[in-house]
């Protein structure tokens, strides 16, 4: 009896020990199920660096497009340098970059990384004020680049080209200052004031070096001739608000006015308020500087491009003439200044701050799909000159071909494969009249002239934020008239 006893205790300890070993492995296991399934993806692979300074040293010796080139092709379409101690992630193509262009501001922001624009475009406008009055200062330049609004500059953007020179580089710089001058204040800047206005905007933008982003009020020569460029111009608006106001309460007669300045003067916040005299002197500084830039170099870019072309310049010419006698078809042109674009963006890069992490989803160098998770604290960047020239979306992308967004072909269609206007929730506004007023210089160009360039094609000067062509752009001409 006392060995069934002992034998029978035994085979319960023997139970008992299976038991609890069986129940720490199911224990183990779902505790590494749970942990995969909750597990956060990694952060971005890590480019090296040195101390302190991290991938400074080769960003110089690189140049800022090699050096985002080489590392997008090294380590993927996400991934993460460090610069000066703080953390840049860059995001390559449209899925990479869906939260970049499409997230909520309380998550992805351009606030503080726009800090740097304050200096140039003024107290009270832009990155000056909160996310709600800069939203509806931005509404107010929507509204008056509606298109029905926008057709009604055609005839005076036409008027002031007709009445301009032909010389490329600079010429394309005063013409543009010119027109957005004209659209935006009237009759109000023209003549000694509107060289002086050109002359200043041209030191806002020589003003914005990329020594900028990271110091905006660095005591160099080139902010402190910003700095004064950018008080004689508040001088100049404000006296010109000052009296287009005082004209309207005064009677002074004539013609009601119907320009953006006015449309500026009489808007209204949702509160009811009025725009201050500031305001729209700072949102007028803002526009053309935003504008004239961006504009003139995409028109020289084009130009360029077409005139070192010359498929696409007979192509363009070919269409310029059908147009004089009949309207409609598939703009060659418009194809021809969005490819120029595409090549040559009025940006290196765009620029966000992560207020909280978030997930992407990346094409590693090796072609397989992985997932990051983005910290919070991370500054974000979009390469627009990778973004815009990925292979997988462009056929020879280095190429400069407008067929490619012609019927049939369509490459870059829908979703945020083409960003050269930005994208998402903050689209660029001045997208459509910058095209009118880029189409209205070249239509009138082709159509008078035949033009060749003479000098090199122009490098890219990668020193300011807003690159553009580097030195002279010289071009010989013959006036011509299409039948």
């Amino acid at each position: 009896m006392d060995l069934t006893i002992g034998t029978i205790w035994l085979f319960l300890a023997q139970l008992f020990i299976i038991a609890t070993i069986l129940s720490k492995i199911a224990t183990r296991e779902r505790t590494r199920t749970t942990s995969t399934k909750f597990s956060r993806p990694p952060p971005p692979p890590m480019a090296r660096g040195a101390p302190l300074v991290g991938v400074l040293p080769s960003l110089l010796a690189k140049g800022p497009v090699a050096f985002i080139r080489h590392h997008y092709e090294k380590m993927g379409s996400v991934f993460t340098v460090s610069l000066l101690q703080q953390k840049v992630t860059f995001l390559v193509g449209s899925e990479a970059a869906s939260h970049f262009y499409k997230g909520l501001d309380s998550e992805i922001s351009q606030d503080e990384v726009s800090q740097f624009t304050i200096p140039t475009f003024g107290p009270g406008v832009a990155f000056d004020v909160d996310y709600a009055t800069r939203h509806e200062q931005f509404r107010f330049f929507g509204d008056i680049m509606k298109p029905a609004k926008l057709r009604t500059y055609v005839d005076l953007m036409v008027a002031e080209v007709e009445s301009g020179t032909v010389n490329m580089k600079q010429e394309f710089e005063q013409l543009v200052t010119l027109i957005a001058s004209r659209c935006l204040l009237g009759e109000e800047v023209r003549d000694k004031m509107f060289d002086e206005v050109s002359t200043l905007l041209r030191e806002l933008n020589d003003g914005m070096r990329l020594v900028t982003i990271l110091f905006p009020r660095l005591p160099i020569p080139a902010h402190r001739r910003r700095d004064m460029a950018r008080a004689r111009l508040g001088e100049i608006f404000s006296d010109i608000v000052r009296s287009r106001r005082g004209s309207s309460v005064g009677g002074g007669g004539g013609a009601p006015h119907d320009d953006m300045l006015q449309c500026l003067i009489d808007a209204r916040y949702k509160d009811g308020r009025a725009t201050t005299e500031t305001e729209v002197a700072g949102m007028l500084v803002a526009a053309l500087f935003a504008g004239q830039h961006t504009s003139s170099s995409t028109s020289t870019w084009t130009g360029a491009r077409l005139l070192t072309n010359p498929d696409h310049l007979r192509a363009a010419v070919e269409e310029q003439a059908r147009l004089l006698r009949r309207h409609g078809g598939d703009r060659v042109d418009h194809r021809c200044v969005k490819e120029t674009l595409r090549l040559h963006p009025p940006a290196l890069m765009l620029l966000r701050h992560a207020r909280r992490s978030f997930v992407v989803r990346s094409e590693d160098s090796g072609g397989g799909e992985r997932e990051y998770e983005v910290p919070e604290g991370h500054t974000v960047a979009s390469p627009l000159l990778l973004h815009n020239a990925l292979p997988r979306v462009y056929r020879d992308p280095g190429e400069f071909d407008p067929g490619r967004f012609g019927a049939g072909r369509e490459e870059g269609a829908g979703g945020l494969a083409y960003t050269a206007f930005g994208g998402g929730r903050h689209a660029c506004v001045g997208e459509a009249f910058a095209y009118m007023q880029i189409k209205v210089i070249w239509s009138h160009l082709l159509r008078n002239f035949e033009l060749q360039l003479v000098s090199p094609f122009p490098e890219t000067d990668w020193t300011v934020i807003m690159p553009g062509p580097k030195g002279k752009v010289m071009v010989t001409y013959n006036r011509r008239k299409l039948t």
